[in-house]
């Protein structure tokens, strides 16, 4: 199985690749700046690792991208290029749920040999505020215990974990936000610090097409938690007469 994936969601890139061959599997990967760099190295270097390892994008089984939540734009940019690069190859894609991947990075890096686990991956959404979600992970297959959703770092909740399932904080908030996670919450898990790497994404591929949840390159879409970043002139307006209303009351 020939697989490419990609994340461009949050400050850093990551692109990997598959690909099965006589040898056996092998993956190979390239992480670099995003932001604003990303959208001009993405397409270069997604060509270059194909090039070096003599794979044509028609030989692809599926693209997949990082779906969000994350940066607008990255978010944007990642599904522009995936649908460019599928649609002219027939290929089809990969909407992988960028906190997911998170989980899956890291059960990859800290709890790989775990047969169960209880992930809640947190992702910097900026404006004071964190991308969450909660997953099961059991028998080598994962669960959405909660979808994504906005919460700022203080009102960080842990949910019961069962008795012998291993929970981990996963994600790159521990910093940024690191004197206002709730010690309750920090105390409960082990915190492992993840994002939404392509490799990880290859890693869930598998079994996405396997459900059947592979999709036409002009259906791929990004997933928006937080669909407007300003309100519009008038929302401040009625806002602001809202206000002196109450005020003069």
């Amino acid at each position: 199985m020939n697989l490419l994936a990609l994340d461009t969601g949050t400050e850093f890139l990551s692109i990997a690749l598959r690909t099965d061959g006589a040898e056996g599997t092998r993956v190979v990967e390239h992480h670099s700046a995003g932001g604003a760099k990303a959208s001009t190295d993405l397409i270069a270097a997604i060509l270059q690792m194909l090039a070096d390892a003599g794979v044509g994008l028609g030989q692809l089984d599926a693209i997949c991208f990082g779906s969000g939540p994350g940066s607008f734009t990255g978010l944007r940019t990642a599904c522009s290029v995936v649908q460019g690069l599928a649609f002219g190859a027939g290929v089809p894609v990969l909407a992988v749920d960028s906190l997911l991947a998170v989980a899956e990075d890291a059960r990859f890096r800290a709890a790989s040999d775990a047969s169960t686990l209880q992930v809640t991956a947190l992702l910097d959404a900026r404006m004071d505020e964190m991308y969450v979600a909660q997953y099961h992970y059991a028998q080598g297959q994962w669960q959405t215990l909660q979808a994504s959703t906005l919460l700022q770092p203080q009102d960080l909740t842990v949910p019961g974990v069962e008795v012998g399932v291993r929970h981990l904080l996963a994600g790159n908030v521990f910093t940024v936000y690191a004197e206002r996670l709730p010690a309750q919450a920090l105390q409960s898990a082990q915190v492992v610090q993840a994002l939404p790497m392509a490799a990880a994404m290859l890693r869930l591929a598998p079994g996405m097409l396997a459900a059947g949840l592979a999709v036409d390159a002009a259906m791929a879409m990004p997933s928006y938690i937080r669909d407007k970043v300003a309100k519009t002139t008038a929302e401040r307006e009625a806002e602001k007469t809202a206000a002196q209303a109450v005020a003069a009351s």
